[in-house]
């Protein structure tokens, strides 16, 4: 399958659907949706690979947001979402994604997020707790 080869590099990928809903008057998949693709496969990426099951143990904040639209997508594609970590800091990690339509291998989007590891209950940015450091270097790779 072609979509594979496209997303060789990631270790973890998502499927889905798109719904009618997520669609404009045009037909395509809205620009802003892809934000939402992005959190599913970035929560998917917390729950596998950090092991972080309901929402409040996350403590991250989105920081910065890229996104590369390479080719429409519209209702009833099946997309599948590869998602890692390519750096990872004191308090912060970035991801690089990228969304493949399942079919014919073709990349629809790549994206790039920073998220920071953020303490809620004193509002501030925090350190990222080394167990999950290290789980995510281990996964991914880094050094």
């Amino acid at each position: 399958m072609e979509a594979l080869n496209e997303l060789a590099e990631f270790r973890m990928t998502t499927a889905l659907h798109v719904r009618f809903r997520d669609t404009d008057a045009m037909g395509h998949v809205n620009n802003a949706v892809y934000l939402t693709y992005l959190e599913q496969a970035r929560v998917e990426y917390l729950k596998r690979v950090m092991g972080l099951t309901k929402p409040a143990d996350f403590g991250i904040i989105i920081a910065r947001v890229e996104i590369d639209y390479r080719s429409p997508v519209e209702i009833d594609d099946e997309l599948v979402i590869g998602a890692r970590v390519t750096q990872i800091g004191g308090a912060s990690f970035d991801m690089a994604y990228r969304i493949v339509e399942r079919k014919t291998g073709r990349v629809v989007a790549e994206a790039r997020t920073v998220q920071v590891s953020f303490d809620y209950k004193h509002n501030k940015v925090r350190k990222l707790p080394q167990d999950v450091a290290d789980k995510v270097r281990d996964y991914d790779g880094l050094a």
